[in-house]
């Protein structure tokens, strides 16, 4: 079989036709692919990506299925539900590079906004809503604060299935939740938090048989993956030296992660790039977990929680930490970020759905958080992260030379 779902606990392998998110022993799973046999079956090789003019029912498509050996092999053109998603832009900032110190030709950022619903989630939706068709799933379902419900709601519309929305109560602005209104997504308001939600999500899959589409899926990771991949063909795969992401839940923590991982694996990069995963001081389990040792590692994997419901824990795999030099990082504090935008963008104006997206796409416009590698962990005098020591950071670690992509992406 070329692919299959596997636990990243104990290994236990599980068929891509069975419906279930979590391995018998509790832990999550991810899609395995057999490499070898998908390179020898496509011939998959830089020029083949480089030269490929894939289509999808017809149309020329980039993006998420350019890349479709290696994302979901088995899914026919035809069944594939896609809405040209993927593709994004690189843009180069100047003001950004002169307050770093770098050359502004090495320094790109990848603007996720362009997706069709305004977020990355459309590239993991595309993938983890045709497998939802490809099971004969009639509902989707997810828990949600904002992007995650408008992704949902435009992909099922797309799909002709039923979505459902599960909200808590107080804590979602109306801007974010018209898309999935507008698409005709029925809507719940829990009387309770974002794990109420998720709680309510599991048991509606195993009763109503309502397909989750949360970062639980591990189909969206599959389509998240792609960002990485698109980015090494826009730059005619020279390996950056840096990515510069904000956090979230982790989940593109760890679809970069493994992206780079089969990239390696099938002799597309001969390197491996550095990571800086950006999160703020308000909501940083990487960074906790971190400065814990990863206590909560296991064979091959680490994982760590948020709230009492796993959030979709970073899967990194160890060999890739250790060779992507992985770094600490620490958040900013909102005025901080305020400063930090109107110190660095000056006028521009750049759309900010709320709070939660200016801590993490203004701190990555100035790259924030390139901070201690391993060895560096009792350099103390970087315990309290400001602005100006933001920069001493980055000008520590990137010379003017240094290739840099930072992922720019509304949460």
């Amino acid at each position: 079989m070329i692919s299959l779902l596997q636990c990243i606990a104990c290994g236990k392998k599980y068929s891509l036709s069975d419906v279930r998110f979590t391995c018998d022993c509790g832990s999550l799973l991810d899609v395995l692919h057999d490499l070898d046999a998908l390179k020898k079956q496509f011939g998959i090789s830089q020029a083949y990506y480089s030269t490929k003019r894939a289509k999808i029912q017809g149309q020329p498509t980039g993006g998420v299925w350019h890349f479709k050996e290696l994302v979901l092999p088995s899914i026919g053109d035809e069944d594939v539900i896609s809405k040209q998603e993927g593709n994004t832009r690189l843009y180069r900032n100047k003001k950004t590079a002169a307050w770093l110190g770098l050359d502004h030709t090495k320094l790109y950022l990848k603007h996720e906004g362009e997706n069709p619903t305004g977020s990355f989630k459309d590239r993991g939706m595309t993938v983890a809503i045709t497998q939802a068709r490809a099971l004969r799933q009639r509902a989707v379902t997810c828990a949600s604060t904002g992007n995650t419900s408008a992704s949902l709601a435009a992909y099922a519309s797309e799909a002709g299935v039923t979505g459902l929305v599960l909200i808590p109560k107080g804590s979602v602005a109306i801007g974010k939740i018209s898309q999935a209104l507008a698409y005709g997504t029925k809507t719940l308001v829990v009387d309770g938090d974002f794990d109420d939600c998720m709680r309510l999500i599991r048991e509606a899959q195993e009763t109503l048989q309502a397909y989750p589409l949360n970062s639980i899926n591990p189909f969206r990771l599959e389509g998240q993956k792609t960002i990485m991949w698109e980015t090494l063909v826009q730059l005619e795969w020279r390996v950056p030296d840096w990515f510069v992401f904000p956090g979230g839940n982790l989940g593109n923590t760890s679809a970069f992660g493994k992206a780079l991982h089969e990239a390696f694996e099938l002799g597309l990069i001969d390197k491996m790039p550095r990571f800086a995963v950006i999160q703020a001081s308000g909501a940083s389990p990487f960074y906790k977990a971190y400065k814990n040792n990863f206590a909560g590692l296991v064979p091959g994997y680490f994982a760590f929680y948020t709230g009492t419901e796993p959030a979709k824990a970073a899967q990194v795999e160890i060999e890739l930490l250790k060779e992507a030099e992985l770094l600490r990082t620490e958040g900013l504090t909102a005025g901080e970020l305020k400063r930090a935008q109107a110190k660095i963008i000056g006028q521009k104006k750049i759309a900010r759905a709320d709070l939660g997206n200016l801590a993490s796409t203004s701190a990555l416009d100035e790259l924030y958080g390139l901070g201690w590698q391993r060895a560096d962990l009792d350099d103390a005098k970087y315990e309290a992260v400001t602005l100006e020591q933001t920069k001493a950071i980055a000008q520590k670690y990137l010379k003017p030379e240094t290739a840099v992509i930072a992922i720019v992406k509304p949460e």
